[in-house]
C-alpha cells in the first residue's frame, strides 16, 4: 500500500513558476514508476510527465516539454514537478500517481495509487 500526498499548488500569473511535490509513504517507493497527471474541468486525465523508478528516464507530454521538469528523490520518498513559464491552459488539478513497475505510462488507468490532487491556477 502506498499513500501519496501532493503539495505546492496555488495561484500564479502567466509566465510564473510553481514546484509541486508528492510525498509517498512506505519503504518501497523506489520500486514504483511515478507520473504526474492533470485534469481540467470537464476533461479527461491528461498525462503531464513520468519518471522511471530509478529516476534515470523521464517522459513529458508535448504540451509541457521544455517548460516542466520531473524529478524524484528516493531517499526522501518524494517526486517533484517543476513548472516554469506557466500558461492559463495549464490550469487544472494536478495528481501524482504510482505504478509498481520500472517505467511510467501515459495511460492513467495503468497506475495503482493516486494522490488527492492539488489545484494549479494560472491567471492571464
Amino acid at each position: 500500500q502506498v499513500q501519496l500526498v501532493e503539495s505546492g499548488g496555488g495561484l500564479v500569473q502567466t509566465g510564473g513558476s510553481l514546484r509541486l511535490s508528492c510525498a509517498a509513504s512506505g519503504r518501497t517507493f523506489s520500486t514504483y514508476a511515478m507520473g504526474w497527471f492533470r485534469q481540467a474541468p470537464g476533461k479527461e486525465h491528461e498525462f503531464v510527465a513520468g519518471v522511471s523508478w530509478s529516476g534515470g528516464s523521464t517522459y513529458y507530454a508535448d504540451s509541457v516539454k521544455g517548460r516542466f521538469t520531473i524529478s524524484r528523490d528516493n531517499a526522501k520518498n518524494t517526486v517533484y514537478l517543476q513548472m516554469n513559464s506557466l500558461k492559463p491552459e495549464d490550469t487544472a488539478v494536478y495528481y501524482c500517481a504510482a505504478r509498481r513497475t520500472v517505467l511510467p505510462d501515459p495511460n492513467f488507468r495503468k497506475y495503482d495509487y493516486w494522490g488527492q490532487g492539488t489545484q494549479v491556477t494560472v491567471s492571464s
